[in-house]
């Protein structure tokens, strides 16, 4: 079990439940009474904990290293999965999977960012980083989900697009603008949920739907505290300030009209219980795609180009009449 610093004072009360539950294990004394009085007070110290997080103990969170990644949902929750390739144009990218599965008797076309579970992995899987084939992969599963008119589900997890020159080369925002346009018109429903990181262009790439949703204990940003603090005071130990300041978490997000809803995850993070969460999210994207399903498909195209176009303030300067100066 991986403890984050804030989470220092559960990981002294698990060792000592582990060194009782060796002595029980022995046979030699009964200590059923003081491993239910550290039971308790283990859950009591959790809700403390996760009562009040901070938008920099999010991040960290969402970042967890035990925390389910996309292929870990997608396995628990489709009765079959079969993971299509490539993008038709370059190669695969292994940082987005995508194909088609069964969620109970609903055909969908799920694509997610995947980070990898191990070092070996993570570099196999460049971080869950995509490169523009990566989301040109996507946006041709999304158009075959569009022609047999199954629905979409995206999940988003990744610290951002691959930002090398290689995939700045090959057209990464180009791709990544085509994803938008395209999805917003695809005549089929999308359901988008942030299951971990959801930063920048990397993560809008695949996060443009008729629903998007948050798990608690994730963010989504134009940017990463540590490279916020990195612009704004040129050194990564602001990033605590920075996630303040970007207003990152999913209450934000939810407050400034940006997602629709919020998933709740089981205490002490979707980590702590990953079946449990793989129910909640299978039960959440089940409601969702119902939801989409009775809506005509003019009308939900619509709602969706209506939903964007609204986001964000914005005021029209007035003319300037001759002669007068304007305030810089």
């Amino acid at each position: 079990m991986v403890f984050l610093d804030f989470e220092r004072p559960l990981e002294k009360l698990y060792q000592q439940l582990e060194k009782i539950q060796e002595i029980e294990a022995q046979g030699d004394v009964d200590v059923s009474a003081t491993i239910k009085e550290l039971e308790k007070k283990i859950k009591n110290q959790r809700k403390e904990i996760y009562s009040n997080l901070s938008g920099w103990q999010k991040v960290q969170l969402s970042r967890h290293p035990e925390r389910p990644y996309t292929l870990h949902y997608i396995n628990s929750i489709c009765k079959k999965f079969t993971e299509l390739h490539g993008d038709r144009y370059f190669k695969d990218d292994k940082a987005i999977v995508g194909g088609i599965g069964k969620i109970d008797n609903e055909t969908v076309v799920i694509i997610g960012h995947q980070k990898g579970v191990n070092t070996k992995m993570r570099q196999y899987r460049n971080f869950g980083m995509a490169n523009p084939e990566g989301y040109r992969k996507a946006l041709r599963l999304m158009k075959m989900a569009e022609r047999f008119g199954f629905p979409v589900v995206c999940l988003i997890d990744t610290p951002g697009a691959y930002p090398g020159i290689e995939a700045e080369e090959r057209g990464q925002a180009e791709a990544i603008a085509r994803n938008l346009f395209e999805m917003a018109q695809l005549r089929t429903q999308i359901v988008c949920v942030v299951i971990g990181e959801g930063a920048s262009g990397g993560a809008i790439g695949i996060g443009l739907g008729d629903k998007v949703t948050m798990m608690e204990n994730t963010w989504y940003s134009v940017i990463s505290p540590e490279s916020c603090s990195s612009i704004l005071w040129r050194s990564w130990d602001y990033k605590e300030q920075a996630a303040e300041a970007l207003k990152l978490t999913a209450e934000h997000m939810l407050e400034f009209g940006l997602i629709d809803n919020i998933l709740k995850e089981p205490l002490g993070g979707a980590h702590s219980a990953p079946e449990e969460m793989c129910k909640i999210l299978k039960k959440h994207i089940k409601k969702e795609i119902a939801e989409l399903k009775a809506i005509p498909m003019d009308e939900l195209l619509e709602r969706r180009i209506n939903k964007y176009s609204n986001m964000g303030v914005y005021s029209n300067q007035s003319e300037i009449k001759e002669g007068e100066v304007a305030e810089k």
